[in-house]
């Protein structure tokens, strides 16, 4: 009975964040952590951890869909990963492996036509996991409704320094000007894989650090970030909600932010020439009390930089 009034009260708490929720980010990075502590804590072995884990990942899915988001990232083995046991591996690669054909065959990703991509020092891993990977690349090619990146023997340091010697080969064979160097040169060289900026980025099992995951897409975004106690197996649709409203929040308090200091500099300068930060305050106006707003001329006959959106 008692489990029964929770499962109850669990789905009306679930339904409410539905309702709280207005907007999902675009792009979700998850870093699914706490499989293996999930099983040693039930005294299983590690690998029902990750199968109990992957059930959760196909859930996420779904999860999106629901509720719009466009582009999800799942960090699914790093670098750092290579140094445990052998036999970890093993069953680690042996899982993936059998995702990636499952996922690539599996009619509700070709229904909901879904892009599979894999991100990472793709060459580091086994040659059976590279044709896996290849695989489902081969079989959603043609997609785009979805991008689902699956980051194998992925590290951010890695990525960043890879962009940074190929830079500097290139300028040092001349083919590079240092001075046209700019954001578009280094996303150029970065693993082919994430189409957009990241907006949320999800951790569970309790540890508070992004564990060097995407840190240009990412960290360059100012991505919110939503840390949670739950093991990866044991993440719900609510605690998903929970992330997003989180994301929500931290929206809306960086519109603030950036409106705050438009009108700073408005009321500092009050040049009408200072049309950055007028279509800025223009644009996140109903963020700010009226009070903020009191003495500030917005008209101008100048229109906004296009730039301030």
């Amino acid at each position: 009975m008692v489990s029964v009034v929770r499962r109850w009260v669990s789905r009306l708490y679930e339904q409410l964040l539905e309702r709280e929720v207005s907007g999902a980010p675009n792009h979700v990075a998850v870093i699914q952590d706490g499989n293996r502590r999930y099983a040693r804590e039930r005294g299983e072995e590690t690998s029902n951890g990750h199968h109990a884990g992957a059930q959760t990942t196909e859930a996420l899915l779904e999860w999106c869909d629901d509720l719009g988001v466009e582009e999800l990232t799942l960090y699914a083995f790093s670098t750092e990963n290579f140094n445990r046991p052998a036999d970890q591996r093993a069953v680690l690669f042996d899982l993936i492996e059998d995702k990636l054909y499952e996922f690539a065959d599996h009619d509700r990703v070709h229904d909901a036509e879904v892009r599979i991509k894999a991100i990472g020092e793709l060459d580091r891993l086994p040659e059976r996991v590279r044709e896996a990977v290849a695989y489902a690349d081969q079989q959603t090619r043609g997609y785009d409704q979805f991008h689902l990146n699956i980051a194998l023997a992925y590290g951010g340091r890695a990525e960043l320094l890879g962009a940074a010697q190929s830079i500097a080969a290139n300028v040092e064979t001349g083919r590079l000007d240092p001075d046209d160097i700019d954001a578009d040169t280094i996303e150029n060289r970065l693993y082919d894989g994430p189409t957009r900026d990241v907006d949320l980025i999800v951790r569970t099992g309790g540890d508070e650090r992004t564990s060097n995951f995407l840190p240009w897409h990412a960290n360059g975004n100012e991505a919110a970030v939503y840390f949670c106690a739950p093991y990866w197996p044991e993440f719900r649709k609510i605690d998903f909600l929970r992330a997003i409203r989180t994301y929500e929040h931290r929206a809306e308090s960086w519109r603030r932010t950036r409106a705050r200091r438009a009108l700073a500099l408005l009321q500092a300068v009050g040049s009408a020439e200072l049309s950055d930060a007028k279509g800025i305050v223009r644009r996140f106006r109903d963020t700010l009390p009226t009070r903020e707003l009191e003495d500030v001329d917005l008209s101008s006959d100048t229109d906004p930089d296009p730039r301030a959106d």
